[in-house]
């Protein structure tokens, strides 16, 4: 709707993790180049963890695009499964065409499977999302997936991505053995307010526009003190306040816009944009604040 009057060619602030629009901070490339070194070295357990809407999605399709087109693998968004359940999913991501009556039979068709693709010069990958929903029944399936190997090397690359919920899990005692077959983390933090400015203007950019700032500076104060940083909340409150500036005639928006927007969506604002970036250093030993609703 307001795409013409700020000449653009389309909405640059869409919520699908469309690649053509992919912009990766900081964070989110380090957190690349670890998924990539850890499929390429045949690591086994991987675990990438963010608080909601930090772009945990956004980066495992990132890390899909980069892969060779026959890496198989399989992707689980619905954890909440019992494991035959769980094993049928597999299959059918994998397009293993066998038909199994227990998990002892899934185990074997699943190993002589991944023999199968290691012959072939190639790795699987099991990626599971919301793994902080795993029950400790399904964490414990997940595990014994691990003990499917050679004498040299790992069958299938397993990743674990979830809120930080699931770091805390696998602190459980219970659940030490898990933990000790994780070799590589990466926890996705928040933009900062320099990352918040590349997001904003390379999501424009690649929306077709040229010219002055849309947004001003009071805006992008006002952007990550309601946001604090967190890419998803950015991408509502900027088309928001695009359709609000649209609605008013404005070529250009300012902070008392974003203000309205943010108030709308019942987003309460920290008390200084230094504040959010305070808290995103903070984050490693305080842990994850919230973003706060009324």
């Amino acid at each position: 709707m307001y795409e013409d009057f700020y000449g653009l060619a389309h909405a640059p602030f869409e919520m699908t993790p469309d690649p053509s629009m992919l912009y990766l901070g900081e964070t989110h490339r380090e957190g690349l180049a670890t998924l990539l070194y850890a499929v390429q070295s045949g690591k086994g357990f991987v675990v990438l963890t963010g608080e909601v809407g930090t772009g945990k999605t956004t980066l495992l399709h990132a890390l899909l695009a980069q892969l060779d087109a026959e890496t198989p693998s399989a992707f689980i968004f619905n954890p909440r499964l019992e494991p035959l359940d769980f094993f049928r999913m597999v299959f059918e991501d994998l397009g293993i065409e066998e038909t199994c009556r227990n998990k002892a039979e899934y185990l074997l068709a699943l190993n002589e499977y991944l023999i199968d693709c290691m012959r072939k010069g190639r790795r699987a990958m099991l990626i599971v999302d919301e793994a902080q929903n795993l029950s400790a029944e399904m964490l414990e399936e997940v595990r014994l997936l691990s003990n499917l190997e050679t004498s040299t090397s790992k069958l299938v690359q397993i990743m674990l991505v979830g809120q930080p919920e699931l770091g805390e899990m696998l602190d459980r005692s219970e659940l030490r053995q898990l933990k000790q077959r994780i070799s590589l983390r990466h926890h996705l933090r928040p933009f900062d307010a320099r990352e918040l400015d590349q997001y904003v203007n390379e999501r424009l950019r690649l929306a077709g526009h040229v010219g002055k700032d849309i947004f001003k500076r009071s805006a992008r104060r006002e952007l990550l003190a309601c946001t604090q940083g967190i890419p998803r909340l950015i991408n509502v409150v900027c088309d928001a306040a695009l359709l609000s500036g649209y609605a008013r005639g404005q070529s250009t928006v300012g902070g008392d816009v974003i203000r309205e927007v943010a108030d709308d969506l019942h987003l309460r604002p920290v008390a200084s944009a230094a504040g959010v970036e305070g808290a995103n250093r903070g984050r490693s030993r305080l842990g994850w604040l919230g973003y706060l609703f009324r």
